[in-house]
This record gives C-alpha cells, sequence and structure tokens, in this order.
C-alpha cells in the first residue's frame, strides 16, 4: 500500500475500501500536526484540529477529483479549519517554530552556550514572525516548510498563481526587514 499514491488510495476509499483511509491519515499526520504548529500553542489543541481537519476529508472523500492532488486537498481542509479555529478565539500569539523540529539532537552539556544563543535566535525570529500579517505569513509556511509548490499554494489558499508569487516575495521582504530591525547575531 505504501507504493500507491495517495489519489490511487483515495480511488480505493470512494470504491468502498473504507479502511484504506487509514494510510492517508498515517502518511498525513505528522505533516497536518507540523503545519497546524505553526498557528497554535497547545498541543491539545493541534491534535484536535488535527483530527477535525481528518474527520473532514474522511466525510467529504467521495467529492474529492481524484485527477487533482489530494494533498492540495487536504491543505485546503487544513488551511480553512485552522482559519476558522484562529477567528474563533481570542488572537494569541502564535508559533511559527517547534524546537523540537529546528533543533532535534539533544545539545550536550559542552554546548549549552551555544544552545542559549540558538535560543535567543529562535525567539527573534519568532517575534519576527509573528509581526507578519496572516496572509503573507501563510504561504510563506507552505512553501519553505510544508515544501508545497506555487501551484499548490494557489490552489490551498484559492489565489491566482500570480498573487502566491507576489505574497511569497512581500512576506520575505517583510521578514528581512524585521529581522534587520532586531539586527541578532548569529555565531557558529
Amino acid at each position: 500500500m505504501e507504493k500507491k499514491s495517495d489519489e490511487e488510495i483515495t480511488r480505493m476509499v470512494q470504491s468502498g475500501d473504507l479502511e484504506s483511509f487509514s494510510f492517508l491519515v498515517d502518511r498525513y499526520e505528522d505533516k497536518l500536526k507540523r503545519y497546524a504548529r505553526r498557528f497554535l500553542i497547545s498541543p491539545e489543541e493541534i491534535e484536535d484540529i488535527v483530527q477535525e481537519i481528518f474527520l473532514k476529508a474522511y466525510v467529504n472523500i467521495l467529492g474529492f477529483d481524484t485527477e487533482k492532488k489530494f494533498s492540495a486537498w487536504l491543505y485546503r481542509i487544513a488551511h480553512n479549519e485552522l482559519v476558522n479555529f484562529l477567528k474563533k478565539r481570542e488572537k494569541a500569539p502564535l508559533l511559527f517554530f517547534d524546537a523540537d523540529t529546528i533543533f532535534p539532537h539533544p545539545i550536550s552539556e559542552e554546548k549549552t552556550d551555544r544552545k542559549t544563543k540558538q535560543d535567543e535566535i529562535k525567539k527573534a525570529i519568532d517575534k519576527c514572525l509573528n509581526q507578519i500579517p496572516l496572509k503573507y505569513r501563510e504561504p510563506l509556511i507552505l512553501f519553505y516548510f510544508e515544501e508545497l509548490g506555487y501551484n499548490e499554494i494557489a490552489e490551498v489558499m484559492h489565489l491566482p498563481l500570480s498573487t502566491v508569487g507576489v505574497r511569497l516575495k512581500r512576506g520575505k521582504k517583510m521578514l528581512k526587514n524585521l529581522c534587520d530591525k532586531i539586527n541578532f547575531e548569529y555565531e557558529r
């Protein structure tokens, strides 16, 4: 089953093999958690939103066009769920990076100074990213962290391809300007 494409598995689910949906969950659960972690703080909220995303995908699987990319369709559902969730709750600080993702290896005692510096840099980057408007932040996340292409981002966000390019360019420029203002240094 691992060699089958997402679209092939989706066809199987649409044909009545509902248990095959679990293979899609296995493929995308960690990716969707990582994506949600860019916007949410609480691990419980992340778990809840990912469950909602998969539930919506499962309920609406018959409406999926298997000629299109499943990943873009699933990220579109994720996008909608996250936007709705964020609109419902009070504005809270957004976490853009997960320290375990960026620094996955334990740091030895000899490197505690370096870890402290990395933590400072992470906080500075988080501060910069949290100041970027969501309409520019989300394409950056989808492109750089979720590794979606321009076409997929356009599909996920329901935007023209040219708008995706413009938002990525402006988002990168905003990020650079904000980081330049902080002017942090990193010694390797």
